[in-house]
């Protein structure tokens, strides 16, 4: 079974941090990019930021200088470090991966940023 369990996120002020993760099973994660995606209601899912297994990084414009993926394989973990935070970045955050043509998604942690 591959299970994608995300953590982290809540109530952020404007300005603010919060780092996500996520835990990886039932996976050869060491070999899997990662992604982190976000979603506000009404709206198409975004891909936020991905990481590959030899730890390249890619992010969307709107967080890059911001964001931070990294991924720790000893621990099957990936995290976003999520800096300067805006009100736009308001969203549920998701965890993914693919194994062959099947994607896995996480169930989203909500992050919330106030002004």
């Amino acid at each position: 079974q591959v299970h994608l369990v995300e953590s982290g996120g809540g109530l952020v002020q404007a300005g603010g941090s919060t780092r996500l993760s996520c835990a990886a099973s039932g996976i050869n994660f060491k070999i899997n990019p990662m992604r982190w995606y976000r979603q506000v209601s009404g709206k198409e899912r975004e891909l936020v930021a991905s990481i590959s297994s030899d730890g390249s990084t890619t992010y969307a414009d709107s967080v890059k200088g911001r964001f931070t993926i990294s991924r720790v394989n000893a621990r099957n973990t990936v995290y976003l470090q999520m800096n300067s935070l805006k009100s736009e970045d308001t969203a549920v955050y998701y965890c993914n991966t693919h194994r062959t043509e099947v994607m896995f998604w996480g169930r989203g942690t909500q992050v919330s940023v106030s002004s």
